[in-house]
């Protein structure tokens, strides 16, 4: 077991260093090395960030449609917990996305929202997600809730295609794919990586937080019902021994 340790450890903190090195890079990439658009000068870069979080908001979503899935399958509250934790990072980047795409707007239109059909579809997907994870605090039953979220979560992965798509089906403002140079094509490319890394290492995290968290509460469980079980006997651990 000591050895087991001594191996999985160095490579957390390995797994930790590349997702830290990937960022730095990124951001030196994005404020040092990028070039400045001519058009809307160092506000564009507000799209290297933008772009980044919003393909993690719907991978999250992905992720936890897909879990949730596989919990309704298989009934095994690990995949829920694998939702839950996508749920919570894609709200997270979601709610990013609104923020920076709200920036960019008001650089970009002078306006800091309009109601353009990607912008429309991607705040009912936040508030599908804000629902989802509303619902999941007001059950405490956690078969209940897992069964109840999988349901939401398939919910909201069908308007995923509303909003890649947007720009494509519907008329708006909002650009379907912004032209950009070469060099600022690899800055993209590095910061949806870099992000990426950074998505994928706090998912693992806080699934490992709610799988422990769960058996926390598996084990007061049984303590009280042990408890009480000796309390109904007339014979409580607690007793001393005369």
């Amino acid at each position: 077991m000591k050895d087991t340790g001594e191996r999985i450890v160095p490579r957390e903190v390995l797994l930790h260093l590349l997702a830290a090195g990937l960022l730095v890079a990124a951001m030196l990439a994005v404020f040092v090395f990028a070039p400045t658009e001519r058009t809307m000068g160092d506000a564009q870069k507000i799209v290297y960030i933008h772009v980044a979080v919003a393909w993690l908001g719907l991978l999250g979503i992905l992720v936890m449609s897909g879990a949730g899935l596989m919990y309704l399958l298989r009934r095994d509250l690990t995949w829920d917990h694998w939702s839950q934790a996508a749920a919570e990072l894609g709200w997270l980047c979601c709610s990013l996305m609104l923020v920076t795409g709200s920036l960019w707007a008001h650089a970009a239109w002078n306006t800091w929202w309009t109601w353009d059909p990607r912008l429309t579809t991607a705040f009912v997907l936040w508030a599908v997600l804000s629902g989802y994870l509303i619902v999941r605090l007001s059950l405490e039953d956690p078969h209940r809730r897992a069964r109840l979220a999988a349901v939401l979560g398939v919910i909201a992965a069908l308007d995923l295609p509303l909003v890649v798509m947007a720009t494509r089906w519907f008329r708006g403002m909002h650009p379907a794919s912004p032209q950009m140079e070469p060099s600022m094509r690899a800055v993209l490319l590095l910061s949806v990586v870099a992000f990426t890394a950074l998505f994928a290492l706090l998912l693992t995290r806080r699934r490992e937080q709610l799988q422990l968290e769960h058996l926390v509460a598996t084990l007061e469980e049984r303590a009280d019902t042990r408890l009480v079980h000796a309390a109904a006997l007339g014979d409580p651990p607690y007793r001393q021994n005369s």
